[in-house]
């Protein structure tokens, strides 16, 4: 027979009446009122923490992760908010089941836990904490990003996935165009030859592979262009992405060498348009002219539009060379390179259209606000054509 539970101690009255008053009630007055009573109760930091983490684990059966509660904690409130919620997600970690390998890079990508010092007084940090919880209590659940019965297991980088980063991290920190140009080119190339290794060897292996799912944050400002950045990348590497404007994310449906090579083209991608757009301005500026956000908007919409255009010409081009070369590799054998190439890749197209349309059974479509500076669309024009992809010639 189970003893039985014990009854609250004083503590944990104080925090059940601090909740009480300020969890679901907005008003200032309710949470000044909660913050005083916690912040004269030194023994209820303990079981306040606790009920910290348990609003984070409530959080994971809603299927969200560390970065994403980190990304809403950041766009939410503020960075005080964002170093307790990364504490309280590595205390709640110490006690948690084994997630996976991206679980687990994102545990290990926490910004640091607030110092002592930091706080400046009880009453201060009881507030920070209950807005904290308040934002916790109200996250509604997430579409899974694994199916149910899956697990995702952690294997070692491939020699091309790494080859691509390297080939990106060059990109990102030459000075030259042309040389960003050629570096971002060829790691396309080396992704779309990737996929279509990795798609011949599942379509052989003993089980089927399934597409999978992961978030990818788009983050303030300008959310909107750097959405459809990340959509024309999915697109060019046979992936399909969503965009959750509210939560500062896009869900990528993809397999899972695709999803990789997103993440990290997306990525790239992103600084070397965010530095071609701070050296398209500086030049606006010394002509006289002054730039407005408009600028920045319209800017990075055309270097998304072409860079997609680029990126989809380099992965069909890749593709039907790989094509190619199989059939020639395969002279005299029962089945050329693309006749068995062609129906696999289309395979793998409606299972990741499939997995999209269970995950988001409605979706809408937006249009671009903004985009109306000549100037911005002609500069973003041309930077995505010297620093990204394709061959190097211009656009037809």
């Amino acid at each position: 027979m189970s003893p039985p539970n014990p009854s609250p101690g004083p503590s944990t009255g104080t925090v059940d009446r601090a909740f009480a008053a300020a969890l679901y009630d907005t008003a200032d007055t309710a949470l000044d009122t909660a913050a005083s009573l916690l912040a004269a109760d030194p023994a209820a930091d303990t079981e306040l923490a606790r009920r910290g983490e348990e609003f984070v684990a409530a959080a994971w059966r809603r299927e969200w992760q560390p970065a994403d509660l980190v990304r809403i904690v950041r766009r939410e409130l503020g960075d005080v908010h964002v170093r307790l919620a990364a504490g309280l997600i590595r205390a709640q970690a110490a006690r948690d089941r084994p997630r996976g390998p991206r679980w687990a890079a994102q545990l290990a990508d926490l910004p640091g836990a607030p110092h002592q010092a930091a706080r400046t007084d009880r009453f201060s940090h009881a507030t920070a904490l209950l807005e904290l919880y308040r934002l916790l209590l109200r996250l509604p659940a997430l579409e899974p990003l694994e199916q149910q019965g899956k697990t995702v297991q952690a294997r070692p980088e491939s020699r091309a996935l790494a080859r691509i980063r390297a080939l990106l991290a060059k990109a990102e920190a030459t000075g030259y165009p042309e040389e960003a140009e050629a570096l971002s080119a060829k790691a396309q190339e080396l992704m779309a030859r990737h996929s279509v290794d990795e798609a011949l060897l599942a379509a052989h292996a003993p089980a089927p592979d399934a597409p999978g799912a992961r978030r990818i944050g788009v983050e303030a400002p300008y959310e909107q262009t750097k959405a459809v950045l990340l959509d024309a990348v999915a697109d060019a590497n046979h992936c399909r992405a969503v965009w959750s404007e509210a939560f500062g994310f896009s869900t990528v449906v993809g397999f899972e060498a695709d999803l990789e090579a997103v993440e990290l083209l997306y990525t790239s991608l992103l600084v070397q348009a965010e530095a071609a757009m701070t050296k398209a301005e500086a030049a606006q500026r010394s002509g006289g002219r002054k730039r407005t956000k408009t600028f920045r908007q319209s800017f990075l919409a055309a270097y998304a539009h072409r860079a997609g255009t680029r990126l989809r010409a380099v992965a069909e081009r890749t593709t039907a060379e790989r094509a190619a070369a199989g059939a020639e590799g395969a002279e005299g054998a029962e089945t050329d390179g693309a006749a068995e190439l062609l129906p696999v890749l289309a395979s793998r197209q409606v299972a990741v259209t499939e997995r999209l349309e269970a995950m988001f059974p409605r979706t809408t479509t937006t249009r671009l606000r903004g985009v109306d500076d000549e100037a911005g669309w002609t500069e973003g024009t041309r930077a995505a054509d010297r620093a990204q992809v394709g061959r190097r010639r211009p656009l037809p």
